[in-house]
């Protein structure tokens, strides 16, 4: 992971060019192939089900907004991806909810879409200098909580656990230490919106000293 933002960033840095392009719609052809070959894995070995494989969870959105920011550069799906990668998406590689191991195809498509999306959004903000917009940390927030409401909704009709509102997953997390439900729902909320404002802020310290950013843009961007 470390190798790809690498490369990724001081590559768009360094060499920018026709490459780019073509290198931004391979990454989302990654994240797509790993997003949408878990759920054809699924099908294929008999795992699939309602109750916990519809794309319900929040790394199903961020890997659609993923593929979204790559090939259009949107800057609202840029920040969605930016904010939610550095965040949701790297607690998810670091503590991975896998029921399989290496090699079974579920780790590879696992890693592919996650990995892929960090990738993506280093590249995009780093390396083509698309910083956050001012605010663009509570917009993440707020779209975080509308999507909370649709898998709530999932959840109910297919008795679901859909970004574990209902039980905390079976490996070890962050949810681990935040009390029973409903509790720890709350204090996910709270620390996800606090881990939102600290990345807004730390973006913003690296936006101001970016030697490449044209000095007019680099007024207080904010929170």
């Amino acid at each position: 992971m470390a190798a790809g933002i690498a490369v990724a960033v001081y590559g768009a840095r360094l060499h920018p060019g026709a490459w780019l392009l073509w290198f931004e719609r391979g990454l989302a052809a990654v994240i797509l192939a790993g997003w949408a070959g878990e759920y054809v894995a699924d099908v294929i070995q008999g795992t699939y089900s309602t109750q916990y494989t519809l794309p319900l969870q929040l790394t199903d959105v961020i890997s659609l907004t993923a593929v979204f920011a790559l090939l259009t550069r949107r800057r609202l799906a840029i920040e969605l991806l930016y904010f939610w990668a550095f965040t949701a998406t790297l607690q998810a590689v670091l503590t991975p909810d896998l029921a399989v191991t290496f090699p079974n195809v579920l780790y590879f498509t696992y890693f592919m879409y996650h990995v892929g999306a960090i990738v993506a959004a280093a590249l995009l903000v780093f390396g083509l200098r698309e910083y956050p917009r001012p605010r663009a940390a509570w917009r993440t927030f707020g779209a975080t909580l509308g999507w909370a409401v649709v898998a709530g909704i999932g959840d109910v009709i297919f008795d679901g656990n859909y970004m574990y509102l209902r039980y905390k997953p079976a490996h070890n997390s962050l949810l681990s230490v935040l009390g029973p439900w409903p509790w720890y729902i709350a204090g996910a909320a709270a620390i996800g919106l606090a881990m939102l404002l600290v990345l807004a802020a730390i973006t913003e310290g690296i936006r101001r000293i970016d030697p490449l950013l044209p000095a007019s843009a680099k007024g207080s961007c904010g929170p």
